[in-house]
């Protein structure tokens, strides 16, 4: 079993002991560490992230860890639910968000899952950023709001078509040429969100 600390994020397996793998404690652990991190670092009392998630059986429970530790630092949470790592990416700047996190462990099997951060563009930190999470983290220095200031949690499902909209209208993207091309493609989604944007995106084309 395997826990892996690095500038963008934590990724490792779900199961056994705090410390050795991606357990429910190192969940809470750095997704507190990166609302410390960010609260320092947006020097706001007012802060929002989006959380979004893949279709990994630990998804759903990693997802009410970290939702419900940012909420009770505070923090306001826009939760996507099952999105993909882009749709998270541009909802960080359109939701006018401080951060969000993408809960996915890409390629790896299905006992894997990680805490991939983002800062206020939907863009992945920076070495400097990480490697002051990683110590916020290693020193479990957090501070916790009073139950009068608690953050909110707003669902929002919409994002993979807000995505697919945000596509379409790209000056490169011909939707027309593209329908008349009466194109044939085989959309293999690996059981995860790609088995959900993906079909979208090519029926709005008209593939």
């Amino acid at each position: 079993m395997t826990l892996i600390k690095s500038i963008s994020g934590i990724r490792g397996t779900i199961g056994g002991r705090p410390g050795d793998n991606l357990t429910p404690i190192d969940a809470v652990k750095f997704a507190a560490a990166y609302g410390v991190w960010l609260k320092d670092y947006s020097q706001s009392d007012s802060l929002k992230v989006v959380i979004g998630r893949d279709a990994r059986l630990s998804g759903e429970m990693i997802q009410n860890l970290v939702v419900s530790t940012l909420i009770g630092l505070g923090i306001d949470v826009i939760d996507l639910d099952l999105s993909t790592t882009p749709t998270v990416e541009i909802a960080v700047p359109l939701e006018n968000a401080q951060g969000g996190i993408i809960l996915t462990a890409s390629h790896n099997p299905k006992q894997w899952n990680a805490l991939k951060l983002l800062n206020e563009k939907g863009e992945f930190l920076n070495a400097e950023q990480g490697a002051k999470i990683l110590e916020i983290a290693d020193k479990e220095d957090f501070d916790f709001s009073g139950v009068d200031k608690l953050g909110s949690i707003t669902a929002n499902d919409a994002y993979i078509d807000i995505h697919i909209n945000e596509v379409l209208n790209l000056s490169l993207v011909n939707a027309d040429t593209i329908r008349k091309a009466k194109f044939k493609v085989v959309v293999d989604g690996v059981n995860s969100t790609g088995g959900i944007a993906i079909p979208k995106l090519l029926e709005t084309l008209g593939v």
